[in-house]
């Protein structure tokens, strides 16, 4: 069997246990938990990406100007941070009600990659705000990250978005 063809059988077979499974089955069955699940996911959303705009315009200069961007910094990735959790669980939630309509969805595997990328990229970046290395960062990290970021979190949206709207075989 070609290895590739081996992840999508076990994939799949994964996800036909999973949905399966008492957990699952209980999150299926109750017709509150999905809509009060995704209500908690788009909220969260929303916070993050208002906490991310605030940071990548004050990184650009387009908004704050007068603060320095430790302090922007200081007040907004707390809420990027602490909102990441939350978006997990209430993700991981949905993942267990319907397992394949997520792990085996190309839009879902590509929203997966780029939020890997964007988690360590701004992780680096604060990095190097919280020591104050911001100030001596080459031109490309003080006016390319926030641009890059900004496309990369609208991507994430979107390919959540898709989701829905990628038929799994």
């Amino acid at each position: 069997m070609v290895p590739a063809l081996t992840v999508i059988v076990a994939l799949d077979e994964f996800c036909s246990w999973l949905e399966k499974t008492p957990v699952s089955l209980t999150i299926q069955t109750a017709e509150w938990i999905i809509p009060t699940v995704q209500t908690l996911h788009i909220l969260s959303i929303g916070l993050l990406m208002s906490a991310v705009l605030m940071i990548d315009l004050r990184l650009l200069g387009w908004s704050a100007a007068d603060q320095p961007v430790m302090r922007v910094a200081a007040r907004f990735m707390p809420v990027l941070w602490r909102t990441l959790p939350v978006l997990l669980l209430s993700g991981l939630i949905m993942i267990v009600a319907e397992p394949a309509r997520s792990l085996e969805n190309f839009a879902f595997q590509l929203k997966m990659l780029l939020l890997a990328l964007i988690v360590a990229l701004t992780y680096n970046v604060s990095r190097r705000i919280d020591t104050n290395r911001w100030i001596s960062a080459s031109a490309w990290m003080r006016k390319g990250f926030p641009l890059v970021s900004l496309a990369l979190w609208v991507s994430i949206v979107f390919a959540g978005r898709w989701i829905a709207y990628v038929r799994v075989q």
